[in-house]
């Protein structure tokens, strides 16, 4: 089993996976359903599914309060919105004849009462205010640089504009947790400066 040091970093590789594919897709002016439509959603699904190890991982490297608990709960309840959302999408892509199709599908889906407010709206950004306050606590907790909150919610923000910045959006979430690593199946501190200081 991988540990959660590898699971974090994978986690954001699929994450910007899911971006390159999603472009190479739209190129055409043919995106969705096919092919290109599942590979890139089904890659960022297992992308959403290691951060929910991941996300565990980083709680461990902080002391125990309400905000870690408070904050991993919110963290996993955007995950499980994204990952309801790319399933939906991977299901939705796999049943339509065509993209009309495909949009009708999700339309009607998205009609339920409280659907899209759960799995669009609301839930979707909580994963990633989850994964920036995540930042912060391990900044102040000595684990991170002062400067990674600063990327973290940077990048975040990206997809929010436009989700053909996912690609760099998930390069800017790595390289905000890049100084954490995992040799032995727990977190451990690249810097020898932040590990003196921890």
């Amino acid at each position: 089993m991988k540990s959660p040091g590898v699971l974090l970093f994978s986690a954001r590789l699929f994450f910007s996976g899911y971006g390159v594919i999603r472009l190479f897709g739209l190129a055409d002016g043919r995106y969705g359903p096919g092919i290109d439509w599942q590979a890139a959603h089904i890659v960022g699904l297992i992308g959403m599914v290691l951060f929910v190890p991941a996300v565990f991982g980083m709680e461990r490297l902080l002391p125990q309060g309400n905000w870690r608990t408070g904050t991993v709960i919110v963290t996993l309840a955007g995950l499980a919105a994204s990952i309801v959302q790319f399933s939906a999408d991977i299901v939705f892509a796999a049943l339509a004849a065509d993209k009309a199709d495909m949009s009708r599908l999700s339309h009607e889906f998205s009609a339920v009462p409280g659907v899209r407010l759960a799995f669009y709206t609301v839930g979707p950004p909580l994963f990633f205010l989850g994964l920036i306050v995540l930042t912060v606590l391990l900044a102040r907790a000595g684990r991170l640089p002062w400067w990674s909150p600063v990327v973290m919610a940077v990048s975040a923000m990206l997809p929010l504009l436009t989700l053909d910045l996912m690609p760099l959006a998930g390069v800017g979430i790595l390289a905000s947790v890049l100084p954490l690593r995992n040799t032995t199946g727990e977190f451990e501190i690249t810097s020898p400066v932040l590990r003196a200081s921890a």
